[in-house]
Formats: structure tokens, sequence, C-alpha cells
């Protein structure tokens, strides 16, 4: 049995922002020492508000949370050394080489001397960057300067580390090369990660359980794999050539619903999607009741279950549309 405190717990965060902005509404969260959190939801769910209270940068309305074992609001200062954090936007000066980033932050957080020549000339090794140690930051590329980020938030060797959305902007290769480097630090160093990411391939790779964040607060959390193997059968996703209205909507999901093996039908827009015990056997009865009800099809796919299935399960939407309506400013 796990005796051990939580590396970082919060309960029933809310935070507002002007304009009747809820950015949390009850957000719960537990993340088990030296493992890979993953909190998972698009651009606007709450995952970065919940990352600036937990590091705090930020103050909730209500609620509370630790973090290393320290209350985040009555001792701020213990929780910062405990913490590195890589924010999404770089914090490294662009006017100074690599190792004087480095050697700043390990001096401001009291690490000297001969510990601070070794730990800098070991992450600038770790991460690929001795060769270019002594070149201003500003000549770096992204995926370099990403790499420096992280070393940055390791250099005190904190007990949690917080990567906020670490690979967004990165080309697929300089991602790939993040996530591998993600992984050897929670498998070598032990270290606690919380991870936050809109991305749902990096949720499912690196992180050991990983909580959906849906409207500022969690709907569901478990391991990928057992989230994914919640769902029964195969995703089946239509894509349909006109949008369905709401009476449409609900003839639809009867008419879906009621074919044999075929369960947990959505209906959204241009799009269908449903469960089935066999994808491609219930294909045909799909297609035919669909063209009973003279909806046209697209495209229509199979698939394992996915964490973006499972998003759809526990919010009705998929994770891509939610997306769409944050940029069009139909979520904040």
């Amino acid at each position: 049995m796990n005796t051990r405190a939580p590396a970082v717990a919060a309960r029933q965060l809310i935070k507002t922002y002007p304009g009747d902005v809820t950015a949390l509404n009850g957000m719960d969260l537990t993340v088990e020492p030296g493992t890979v959190f993953g909190l998972l939801g698009p651009n606007g769910a709450g995952k970065s508000t919940t990352v600036k209270i937990l590091t705090t940068l930020a103050r909730p309305d209500s609620g509370s949370a630790t973090v290393a074992g320290h209350d985040v609001l009555r001792h701020p200062d213990r929780v910062r050394r405990a913490i590195g954090v890589v924010a999404q936007n770089s914090g490294a000066d662009p006017a100074a080489t690599g190792r004087e980033n480095l050697r700043l932050q390990g001096r401001l957080y009291g690490v000297t001397g001969a510990d601070l020549d070794r730990r800098v000339a070991g992450l600038l090794d770790r991460f690929t960057l001795a060769d270019a140690a002594n070149r201003q930051v500003k000549g770096y590329s992204g995926g370099m300067r990403r790499r420096l980020d992280v070393a940055l938030g390791l250099v005190h060797r904190p007990q949690v580390l917080f990567l906020d959305e670490p690979t967004t902007g990165l080309d697929p290769e300089a991602r790939s090369a993040m996530w591998d480097e993600i992984g050897r630090l929670a498998g070598e160093e032990g270290l606690t990660i919380l991870l936050t990411t809109h991305y749902l391939e990096e949720a499912d790779r690196l992180a050991e359980r990983v909580a959906i964040v849906d409207r500022g607060r969690v709907v569901v959390e478990g391991t990928p794999d057992a989230l994914k193997g919640e769902l029964r059968g195969d995703a089946v996703h239509l894509e349909l050539r006109a949008a369905i209205g709401e009476a449409g909507r609900t003839l639809l999901k009867g008419a879906l619903g009621g074919l044999p093996g075929v369960h947990e039908v959505v209906v959204d827009g241009h799009r269908a999607s449903v469960r089935a015990d066999d994808g491609a056997a219930a294909m045909p009865a799909l297609l035919g009741a669909l063209e009973r009800a003279g909806v046209g099809v697209a495209a229509a796919t199979v698939a394992r279950p996915s964490l973006d299935d499972v998003y759809l399960r526990y919010t009705g939407r998929r994770y891509a549309q939610t997306d769409d309506l944050v940029l069009a400013g139909g979520e904040r």
C-alpha cells in the first residue's frame, strides 16, 4: 500500500477572470510521486490556469492545493524551491549564451561553485547543447531553445517538474526527440512530471496517467490504456454531406442506435460517431440506415479506440471540434 503523500494535490479549484470567464470550475487533481501525469485538453480547457496556480503564479478564487507537500497559498516560497517550470514561452535570455543562462538559473537557486559547473556541463551534454553552449540563444533553433528550457527547469534538481505544452511549435522530428528525453527523465531521475498538452499522441505516449480536462474541470482520469479499454469494440466515424439539425439528430441517433452491435451514438453537425462491436461488419447496416434517413455520407472510417474517442464519450464533442470553438472565440 502506497502511504506517500501526493506530489501534487488540488481540491475544488475555482478561478474566474474579468468578463465572467470561468477558467477553473472545481478542478480536482492528485499526482503520485515519481510518475508522469498528463493534463490533456484543448486550448482554453483550463490546463495552463491550473499550472499557474500550482506554481504560485496565480491564486484561485477558492479551493486548495499542495505541491511537494507544501501549501501553494501558505508557503509559496517552499513550493518554488521544490519545483521546476517549463512554460509555454521560453524563459531564456536570447542575448546570453546557453551556458550563461544555465549558470544564472543555478545561482538563483543557490547552486554555486563546482556543483554548478558539474550540473551545467551535465545538462548541456544531456540535451545535446554542448557544441552550442557558448552561442547566444537567439541563434538557436526552436528545438534547441526548447531543450534549453527543460534544462533550465532542472538545474536545481527539483522534486516536481511542470511541463506546460513543451512541444508546441516544434517540427515532428524535434517533438519526437523531446518525447524521448522526457521519457528518460522520468525513468532515470525518478522525477514527478506534470505535463499539460493538447496533443493526444503526446499524452498517450508519455503519461502513465491522464486527466482529461474540459471547461475547467476533470471529466475522467486513468491510465491511457484503461480509458481506451473502457470503450468496447471499434470506433466508426462518419463524415456527413450536410449538417444535421436538432430534430434530425434525435431521429438519426435512434436509427443508428437501434442497429445490432451498435452503441454510444453521437451526432454533431457534419459528423456521426458510433461504437460498434465489429466496426467493419456494422458498416453496411450503418450506411443503409443513413441512406433510408436521407443522409448522405462523404467518408467513413473504422479504428480502434483512441483518447479522442474517450474525450468524445465524456464530453459529447470531438477533440478537434473543441479546439475549433476556442479558435473561433466560442470558449476561453
